[in-house]
């Protein structure tokens, strides 16, 4: 970041589903990645912007590591501090495994990086909606003590890899549904003494969910919440309201729509405030590519907008000890949920520029690029 000091640590979401693998061949047939969703996307309503077309990064294959450095090249240019790459165990099944396995075994690219567990249950309608039900693929189980214990050991290179993100010394660890896992507290406990055992200081744990839960996952034992929702509109706003806009879709036919700038209002709460509350940043929201007329979108999601909204954001944060002035970014490439930050053939690197101008110590001089 040529010494530039940022405000924030801004730390984005990677999704690592961009190349084929075994299962996806087989559930989805052959050759299938998040591209083959984002490709046959179409226009559902005047005005509606799909295809998204990937721009400088184009249609990569996250098993090459020239595509992994100019992703983080490009994210390190803009003020990134690191990625948080989702990362996907099931009793000792991994899934989606080899992009990030092998940045830790490489060294490459040389940029900071974090894992966040996605505990979820694969089912149909995660990747798609093609009318087939909402076959369970994988479900997410938790058989015990034994497996807590061969997780740890499996991300424990990663914690004790030079590049991994800390908090207080401690590697940060995010769980998306901790809610979802009746013994959460033995399996923080026993991470948190395995990695002392082996030299750390701690784990960080980052628990995610909506507003509301807030309260239940710190009372876990979570060091962090993350608020993470993108439809806390759905929550907050008028009910009516709600309902006009969901029953106006379904006689469309149309998916719900929502405005970017009337949402970015629920996105920033006084709990953000707190030491142990992590804000998240918005970059935009379309699923059609993956739910077609039952997915929802926020209209509208323009460079000038994110800007106000990564403003925002970053002003929740400013009384914060720089360690735990923590952001998240949702996503760097959710290309098949309309969240992402690289470059696509509308925008280019707008959305870039503008979280750059917010997040670095000299901001307030947002500037578009030339493309």
């Amino acid at each position: 970041m040529n010494g530039k000091i940022n405000k924030v640590r801004a730390i984005a979401f990677y999704l690592p589903q961009f190349h084929p693998t075994q299962e996806n061949d087989d559930w989805w047939g052959k050759g299938f990645t998040e591209w083959t969703n984002v490709a046959k996307a179409r226009p559902l309503f005047p005005g509606h912007y799909q295809p998204h077309i990937p721009a400088d990064l184009g249609f990569y294959d996250l098993r090459l590591p020239e595509a992994r450095k100019a992703q983080a090249d490009l994210a390190k240019k803009y003020g990134i501090e690191g990625f948080c790459y989702w990362h996907y165990w099931f009793a000792g099944k991994k899934l989606l495994e080899r992009p990030f396995e092998e940045v830790l075994k490489s060294k490459e690219p040389d940029f900071p990086f974090c894992l966040g567990w996605a505990n979820h249950s694969w089912q149909r309608k995660l990747w798609n909606y093609d009318g087939s039900g909402n076959k369970m693929l994988i479900e997410q189980q938790y058989p015990g003590e034994s497996d807590i214990v061969d997780h740890f050991q499996y991300v424990l290179p990663a914690f004790l890899d030079e590049r991994y993100i800390k908090v207080n010394g401690c590697p940060v660890f995010v769980i998306f549904a901790p809610l979802d896992y009746p013994q959460i507290n033995r399996f923080m406990q026993i991470w948190r003494d395995l990695a002392i055992k082996h030299g750390l200081n701690g784990v960080y744990f980052v628990g995610q969910g909506n507003l509301q839960q807030r309260r239940k996952v710190l009372d876990l034992g979570f060091d962090a919440f993350n608020v993470v929702s993108v439809m806390e509109i759905l929550r907050r706003a008028s009910s009516i309201w709600s309902f006009v806009i969901k029953v106006r879709a379904r006689v469309l036919k149309w998916p719900i729509k929502y405005d970017y700038k009337a949402a970015m209002k629920y996105w920033i709460n006084e709990e953000a405030k707190e030491i142990d509350t992590i804000p998240s940043i918005i970059s935009g929201w379309d699923h059609t590519p993956r739910s077609g007329v039952k997915g929802t979108i926020l209209t509208d999601a323009t460079p000038e907008r994110f800007y106000e909204h990564v403003c925002q954001v970053v002003d929740l944060l400013k009384n914060k000890p720089y360690d735990q002035r923590l952001v998240f970014i949702k996503s760097w490439n959710e290309w098949g949920e309309g969240n992402y930050l690289e470059p696509d053939l509308k925008y280019h690197c707008k959305h870039l520029e503008a979280l750059k101008s917010a997040i670095l110590i000299e901001g307030n001089n947002y500037k578009m690029c030339e493309k």
